[in-house]
């Protein structure tokens, strides 16, 4: 079977990198999920992460050029012929100002906003025929949310002003650091920031070697993300394993900013209700606190939402065993799975989507940092601290 699964994750990492654009997106999200896909899709899929095959470096350097108005040697005093990164939508070069900053520069490749644009359309296509055949699920306002979202990935001015939006939000929490953006030699197609070293987040030997501890790491991690959903309503909503980054300390670098979610006003105070209630195993307020949020189930009453309710409460009170014991996980996808086929959920608010695929990526990347902790703890930490905030 390990073969196999080797096999197969070779074939979608080859499809992937044929076919570029948002297939590798897909990839890259199963290649987080360690706490749901056996290894050898970890293992083979994390290389969409920032080692798909980079475009060579003559192409990077007529978009530079083409971008700034000015020949490489005007900008950089140094320009790292091969990638540090290479992704979805865009490959990475170490570099260095003239005046001797050194920089990480961001540059898209040109052919990728007619790739997004022609899979978007075979996407919306897919979704009507989805909604034709599965009419139990509203799948269209999610295809719709990813409509609108992907193609803000592919304006780098927009990236540049989230980063800036993240670090005033951490600004009093040295542990967390967002790169700064230099804005003179940015465009939509090309960004530059501050080079940051840090150790990729799933090195586990670099981490070990550089005696930086793994729980703290997944602490601070988990408890970033937390803060930016509960305190900010503004959140980074790509943390797959090439967007984090570690330093002694800990601290985490976060990167790759074109992927945020800003939430509504009203709906944190619903949401911090849910978070309450899943902190209390509350699952009649949990129940109630969905359908607020905007829940519905096919026959309009509370059973499958009560049913989600307590799924939800087992799965985070047993957080760290599911970790380490995937039968588990199975029996908790098995259950909701059961309760979805007794009374389906037929629309899912697409923020609450967005914050699903956070803490999916979040909890693979648990599982790959082997951590202990439990989520509900954690969450209520932060539940606890949000509390004290100023409002």
């Amino acid at each position: 079977m390990s073969a196999y699964h080797r096999r197969c994750a070779e074939r979608i990492f080859e499809t992937a990198t044929e076919l570029k654009g948002l297939l590798i997106k897909v990839g890259q999200l199963l290649g987080a999920r360690a706490d749901i896909v056996p290894k050898e899709y970890v293992e083979v899929l994390s290389r969409l992460h920032d080692a798909v095959p980079p475009h060579p470096y003559g192409v990077v350097r007529d978009v530079i050029e083409s971008e700034l108005g000015a020949s490489v040697e005007e900008v950089f005093s140094e320009l790292d012929r091969t990638p540090i990164a290479a992704a979805s939508l865009a490959q990475v070069h170490k570099g260095r100002l003239h005046d001797g900053r050194e920089v990480a520069v961001k540059v898209q490749y040109p052919e990728i906003e007619e790739i997004v644009r022609t899979d978007i359309q075979n996407i919306r296509m897919l979704g009507r025929v989805a909604d034709r055949v599965f009419h139990a699920f509203d799948i269209m306002p999610i295809v719709e949310e990813l409509a609108a979202t992907v193609p803000q990935e592919l304006d780098f001015i927009n990236e540049g002003h989230n980063a800036e939006a993240s670090a005033r939000n951490f600004a009093g929490q040295p542990d967390v650091i967002v790169p700064d953006i230099y804005w003179e030699y940015t465009t939509k197609r090309l960004l530059v920031m501050e080079f940051v070293e840090g150790i990729k987040i799933t090195d586990m030997a670099a981490i070990d070697a550089a005696g930086i501890d793994r729980q703290e790491i997944a602490r601070l991690v988990m408890g970033s993300y937390f803060r930016q959903i509960f305190v900010h309503g503004f959140f980074h909503a790509d943390p797959h394993p090439g967007n984090l980054f570690v330093r002694p300390g800990p601290k985490l670098v976060i990167v790759d900013y074109g992927l945020v979610k800003e939430l509504p006003p009203e709906f944190l105070p619903n949401f911090a209700r849910l978070t309450h209630a899943l902190v209390a195993a509350d699952t009649a307020t949990l129940a109630e606190a969905l359908r607020e949020l905007g829940f519905r189930t096919r026959d309009g009453d509370e059973i499958g939402l009560e049913a989600m309710a307590e799924s939800m409460v087992t799965w985070l009170s047993r957080n760290g065993e599911f970790n380490q014991d995937s039968r588990l996980m199975a029996e908790f996808q098995d259950n909701m799975m059961h309760a979805y086929r007794e009374n389906p959920i037929v629309r899912v608010p697409s923020d609450f989507l967005f914050i699903g695929r956070v803490m999916g990526l979040l909890g693979g990347l648990s599982k790959q940092l082997g951590s202990q902790l439990n989520l509900l703890d954690v969450l209520g930490d932060e539940v606890s601290e949000a509390a004290k905030e100023p409002s």
